[in-house]
C-alpha cells in the first residue's frame, strides 16, 4: 500500500504564474519568541517578512507562565547550567548546542534588557531568581511571576515593528514551502495564504520556519490552537530530515477543572513550595526522585500518570498551602485569580492538576546555525530539533533557545545566495474517495494521540493508533482545501502520524518517552533518530552524552 505522508507533497494544485508574487531576502515562518528573534538578526543584513497564522499575541510564546533560564547569578555558570541541561536530557544532548545555549544565555539577557523588557527584581532593583524542577541553582527570570511570555512577546514584537527592514504579516498562513525542480531540493519560499489576498508566492533566499510545535495532535494540551506541527509537516513534504518527534514533553500541572481550559500551573509554582499529594494528601513524588517535586518533568508527569492508575482518579492535587496565600497572590497574581475564579482558595484547597502535552521537543533537524538538510531551509525554537534538549527539555530553556538560535538562525539565513524563481506546478488528482468530516477527524485524532501515544506508551497501542492515523491519512489527504481548517487538519494528521513512527521504533523508556512495554533504557538505543521522505527506517546519529548520569 502506497503511504499517504509520501504520496501528497504539495497540499494544493496551482501553476505559480497565476498567483502574485512577492520578494524578500529571508522569510521567516512563525511569529513566536524563535521567529521574532530571527527576524531581528535577519534584518540586520537585509529585508525579512515575518509570516505568522494569528496575531502575534497569539503563540505558545505569549501563553508562557514559566520564564527564561540565565545563569546570571555571580554563584552561577553556564557550566553548572549546562550540567543540568543534560542531566534532564536523558543523555541525547547534543553537547555543542547546549555549550552554546547556556553560554550565549546572559548576553541575550542584557539584549532585552536593552530593548525595555521588565523583570522581576528586589526593593533594592537586584533581579529576582527563581527556581524550577531539573535546576540545581535559582537561575529562572520571570516577569510578573506567571507573565514572563506576554511581556517577551511584547519586547520582541515592538522591536520587530520599528524595523524599517521587517514586514509582519499577521494572519497570514504558509501552506508549503516553495522547492526548486532543478534537483537539489533547494527552498525558494513559501506559499502563502492571506484571507484578504489569496494566496501568494514568497520568493526569499533563506526561509526559517519557526513555526512552534505540535501541542494540538493531543487532546489534553497546554499549547494554543495555532499549535497544529505546521512546520515538521511542511519541513517532511519538502523532503528534509525530521528528527526526535518521539520526544514530547508532557507539563506535570494543567489544572483540571469540568468545563475548564487546561490552564498551566507554572513550575516555578513548586520552585516556591507547593507539593503534588494523592486524594490522601500523600506526597507521592518524595518516594519517585531525590528532588521531589523539582524532578526534571518527564519524572513527575510519569510518576503523575502510574498514580492516577493506581488510584483510579481523573486527577492528583497541588497543595499550595506551604507556599501561603499571601505570597502565592504576590508571587502568581494571574495564577491566584486563575485559581480563585473556580472557587478555589489557596490558603485551604487543593488545586486539581494531570498532565498535559507542553512541548515538542523534535521537528526539522538542524545544526548549530538553524541549517535543515535542504539548501535555503532554516529552522529553529521548537519547530526544529537542534539537540539541545536531549530526551527531555529542562524547565524554561526552550524561551531561550528561541532566542539563542533564532538569532543564530536569523544571521545565517541572510548570508545565503540569492534565488531564482521558477516555474512551480503542482498537479493533484480530484481524490475519488468519499469525504470526512474534518472536525470528527481533528476530535478522533487528539483522541486517540492522547490514550496510546500520551505520557504512558506500549507497542500494542502504537501499533492500533498507526492504523486509524492511516485510515484519517488516506482519506483526508488526498483531498484540496481551499481554508486554513483544511489545511491544519492535514498537517496535524502528518505530524502525528511522525510521532507515532518514531515512538513505535523507540522501543525504551528514555527521558519523556515511556513505554510500559520497555521500561528500561536500552544501549541500541542511545543515539537520535532523523525520519525522511521515501525512506521507511530512520538514520540513526549522535553520541550520548553522560549516559551513566542522567
Amino acid at each position: 500500500m502506497s503511504d499517504p505522508l509520501v504520496d501528497r507533497r504539495y497540499l494544493i494544485p496551482f501553476r505559480s504564474p497565476l498567483l502574485p508574487q512577492i520578494f524578500t531576502d529571508v522569510l521567516v515562518v512563525g511569529g513566536g519568541v524563535a521567529g521574532l528573534r530571527a527576524a531581528l538578526a535577519a534584518s540586520e543584513h537585509g529585508d525579512v517578512i515575518l509570516l505568522a497564522k494569528a496575531p502575534l499575541e497569539v503563540s505558545s510564546t505569549a501563553w508562557a507562565q514559566g520564564g527564561i533560564a540565565a545563569a546570571v547569578d555571580p554563584d552561577d555558570t553556564p557550566e553548572a547550567h549546562a550540567d543540568d541541561t543534560v542531566q534532564a536530557g536523558s543523555g541525547l544532548n547534543d553537547t555543542d548546542a547546549v555549550r552554546l545555549l547556556t553560554a550565549e544565555a546572559a548576553p541575550e539577557i542584557e539584549r532585552l534588557i536593552e530593548w525595555g523588557m521588565r523583570l522581576d527584581a528586589d526593593a533594592a532593583g537586584e533581579v529576582e531568581l527563581g527556581r524550577e524542577g531539573g535546576h540545581r541553582r535559582r537561575r529562572i527570570l520571570h516577569t510578573d511571576g506567571d507573565a514572563t511570555g506576554r511581556e517577551l512577546t511584547r519586547t520582541l514584537s515592538a522591536q520587530a515593528k520599528r524595523s524599517p527592514a521587517i514586514r509582519v504579516f499577521e494572519q497570514c498562513f504558509a501552506l508549503d514551502l516553495l522547492s526548486s525542480q532543478r534537483g537539489d531540493g533547494r527552498v525558494l519560499g513559501a506559499i502563502t495564504h492571506h484571507p484578504r489576498f489569496g494566496l501568494q508566492l514568497i520568493w526569499a533566499k533563506a526561509t526559517i520556519l519557526a513555526s512552534g510545535g505540535l501541542g494540538q495532535v493531543f487532546r489534553e494540551t497546554t499549547n494554543p490552537r495555532v499549535a497544529t506541527g505546521d512546520g515538521v509537516a511542511m519541513a517532511w513534504r519538502a523532503g528534509a530530515s525530521v528528527a526526535d518527534l518521539e520526544f514530547v514533553q508532557f507539563h506535570p500541572t494543567v489544572l483540571y477543572v469540568a468545563g475548564a481550559t487546561r490552564a498551566l500551573i507554572s513550575e516555578a509554582v513548586r520552585g516556591e513550595g507547593a507539593w503534588l499529594v494523592d486524594r490522601e494528601g500523600r506526597r507521592f513524588m518524595q518516594d519517585a526522585h531525590p528532588m521531589g517535586e523539582l524532578a526534571p518533568r518527564d519524572v513527575v508527569s510519569r510518576t503523575i500518570a502510574q498514580t492516577l492508575r493506581r488510584t483510579a482518579d481523573s486527577n492528583v492535587w497541588l497543595d499550595l498551602r506551604p507556599i501561603g496565600a499571601a505570597r502565592f497572590a504576590a508571587r502568581f497574581p494571574g495564577l491566584d485569580r486563575l485559581v480563585r475564579s473556580f472557587g478555589l482558595d489557596p490558603a485551604i484547597d487543593r488545586v486539581p492538576v494531570q498532565p498535559a502535552a507542553h512541548y515538542s521537543v523534535g521537528g526539522a533537524r538542524t545544526d548549530l546555525d538553524g541549517r535543515c538538510d535542504l539548501p535555503g531551509l532554516f529552522a529553529c525554537g521548537e519547530a526544529a530539533a537542534s539537540g539541545v534538549h536531549g530526551a527531555n527539555r529542562l524547565a524554561s530553556n526552550s524561551l531561550l533557545e528561541g532566542l539563542v538560535f533564532g538569532a543564530r538562525a536569523g544571521h545565517a539565513a541572510a548570508a545565503q545566495p540569492e534565488v531564482t524563481p521558477e516555474r512551480i506546478i503542482a498537479e493533484v488528482a480530484t481524490s475519488p474517495r468519499a469525504e470526512l468530516d474534518l472536525a470528527d477527524v481533528r476530535s478522533s485524532l487528539r483522541s486517540a494521540m492522547w490514550h496510546n501515544a500520551g505520557v504512558l506508551r506500549a507497542g500494542n497501542r502504537l501499533e492500533d493508533l498507526l492504523d486509524m492515523l492511516d485510515f484519517w491519512s488516506r482519506y483526508s489527504l488526498d483531498k484540496i482545501f481551499d481554508d486554513p481548517e483544511g489545511w491544519e487538519t492535514q498537517n496535524q494528521i502528518a505530524a502525528a502520524t511522525l510521532v507515532a513512527r518514531a515512538a513505535r521504533w523507540r522501543c525504551e523508556t528514555r527521558g519523556t518517552h515511556a513505554r510500559e512495554d520497555f521500561p528500561e533504557r536500552r544501549a541500541e538505543f542511545a543515539c537520535r533518530a532523523s525520519w525522511q521522505r521515501d525512506r521507511e527506517a530512520p538514520a540513526t546519529f549522535g553520541s550520548v552524552a553522560a549516559e551513566e548520569s542522567a
